[in-house]
């Protein structure tokens, strides 16, 4: 069996904010096909973490690998291609309400669309059927020319999921983007970004509040607390003791 490669590779890694540690001698690696849940309590550093993904954030120590490329290494073409292969889906979504959910889906394309095509495309978008079977795939394709402001929560973060579809990345980076959603909400839309990473060659790389959510629909957990990984394990293995560990609290 052939091995897969590496998306992510995180190499003792220290990062702080004025001398504050965010994240302190971690070690990561996420392979391809693998759907992988960040849990922890609130300034655990899941989101500094996936920050470094992009670049957004720079290690003070350790090497950052994303896609087989040292990112401290890149200058800002290199940086630059390495972030078209990386889709992100913010807490905040970072839609624009007033324009049409196709525009918002079209932005996807922008990593591979000149600044002409994309202008054009905002008076007569370009990539209709494309944004619209992405559309379909979420579960809203009646919505492609809805206004996205007048849309609901769960559809919104839907049209942010359908923006990733139509970029076609190689790592998917979510950063807590259930957490504004009900229970029932928030399981729909991640199984349905982890369906964006069924794929022997993508991997999703997630941000989770919800620790029953990440065990049950990741396929490995990383606990993170006070910026070190306190384990790393198939979500099949997760138990409460590592919970509790986790948390600080007794086991229920």
């Amino acid at each position: 069996m052939t091995p897969r490669a590496t998306v992510v590779a995180l190499r003792g890694v220290d990062v702080s904010y004025d001398g504050r540690p965010a994240l302190r001698g971690v070690d990561l690696v996420v392979r391809e096909g693998e759907r992988v849940a960040l849990v922890g309590p609130s300034g655990a550093g899941k989101s500094t973490l996936l920050r470094l993904c992009t670049a957004a954030v720079r290690q003070d120590a350790g090497e950052v690998e994303v896609l087989g490329r040292p990112l401290a290494r890149l200058g800002a073409g290199g940086l630059a291609a390495v972030r078209r292969r990386v889709g992100t889906v913010h807490q905040r979504l970072h839609l624009v309400g007033r324009l049409r959910v196709v525009h918002n889906v079209n932005a996807g394309h922008l990593g591979r669309w000149s600044t002409a095509r994309a202008l054009v495309s905002l008076v007569r978008p370009r990539e209709v059927e494309t944004a619209r079977a992405a559309l379909e795939q979420t579960g809203i394709g009646d919505k492609l020319f809805a206004r996205t402001d007048e849309l609901s929560g769960g559809e919104q973060q839907r049209v942010a999921v359908a923006r990733v579809l139509v970029q076609r990345p190689d790592l998917v980076l979510a950063d807590e983007p259930v957490a504004s959603l009900d229970p029932a909400r928030a399981d729909e839309v991640l199984a349905l970004l982890c369906e964006t990473v069924a794929t022997p060659r993508r991997a999703l790389l997630v941000s989770l509040h919800d620790f029953d959510l990440a065990v049950r629909r990741c396929d490995r957990v990383v606990g993170l607390r006070e910026g070190r990984v306190v384990f790393d394990r198939p979500a099949s293995d997760v138990d409460e003791e590592m919970r509790a560990a986790l948390y600080d609290t007794a086991p229920r």
